[in-house]
């Protein structure tokens, strides 16, 4: 999900693309201690995350001025953006957008723009708002200005159902083989907290993957979110289930994706910002997040 702003993507990130859009289709729908143990990962839960504090509502901006808030998105990264059979576009970001402007009391058009032409539709009046799984990095904010993070992509272990390790740590996990893509940050987070680990890779998640539902290794670790799709869907055919995390280090998973906004554009951030809190506060969120992601990656 952790995407850049160029028309061509690099190829982990197409990668991952399409193997979402593949397994959603399918579906329908920090320091290390000294032992080397990896960063403290939050312990598996069947509710939403959070990304806002619970104890702290942003102060309510004065919104009268606002007359409606014009999102852009594109239309071809399931479940967080995608086209039904009607041409209307749909998805999680569709749905956050819709509640967002129904916490701010105010009118919303959702305009569906190639990838590479969101930033320039932003910068030049003809949408307030990009709501399209963008990354929040250092590159990013160059151009933009951006909302609190309301998703990442963490790192998970995923394990036959069966398996009689449990745990996914380090020590369990010595001298065990695990399936990782070759290139990737899941790849550098194992060299890095896994080093008794025997690391086995592959050129595409799907490889990963097979290798593991066909046991020639005893788990695979990789993106969080094609791996809860996987998991729930016909392809895995109940072989595999998550073990531990999710593991959601920055250095390596990335801040997160925010709602942009052009450069400057202070009111509309702190709006975004508000009703995303309250949305969080209330549960609407929560209520999106198991829409569409039923086994989730967190």
């Amino acid at each position: 999900m952790r995407r850049l702003t160029q028309p061509r993507r690099t190829g982990l990130l197409a990668s991952i693309r399409a193997a979402l859009a593949a397994l959603f289709l399918t579906s329908c729908v920090t320091a290390a201690a000294a032992d080397g143990a990896p960063p403290a990962s939050t312990p598996p839960a069947a509710n939403a995350p959070s990304f806002w504090d619970p104890n702290r509502t942003p102060e309510k901006p004065d919104v009268s001025g606002l007359r409606q808030i014009r999102f852009l998105t594109e239309d071809d990264y399931p479940p967080f953006n995608f086209l039904l059979s009607d041409g209307q576009v749909a998805g999680f970001n569709i749905d956050l957008a819709r509640a967002i402007c129904v916490e701010l009391d105010t009118a919303c058009t959702i305009q569906r723009r190639r990838w590479d032409l969101l930033v320039p539709a932003l910068n030049d009046n003809s949408g307030d708002a990009i709501i399209a799984s963008l990354a929040i990095n250092d590159e990013t904010r160059k151009q933009v200005d951006f909302s609190g993070p309301y998703m990442l992509t963490p790192g998970r272990f995923a394990m036959q159902a069966d398996t009689t390790l449990t745990s996914a740590s380090p020590a369990a996990l010595a001298d065990r083989p695990i399936a990782v893509v070759a290139g990737s940050r899941h790849e550098a987070f194992l060299q890095a907290f896994y080093p008794r680990s025997t690391l086995v890779t592959f050129e595409t998640p799907a490889l990963a993957r097979n290798a593991l539902k066909n046991g020639r290794v005893q788990a695979t670790f990789g993106d969080a979110i094609a791996l809860s799709y996987w998991l729930n869907g016909a392809e895995a055919a109940g072989c595999c289930v998550f073990r531990d995390g999710p593991f959601t280090d920055p250095k390596y998973f990335g801040e997160g994706v925010g709602i942009a906004v052009k450069k400057g554009n202070t009111p509309l951030r702190r709006a975004l910002d508000y009703a995303l809190s309250r949305l969080a506060q209330r549960g609407v969120f929560a209520e999106l997040y198991l829409k569409y992601f039923p086994v989730g990656p967190f």
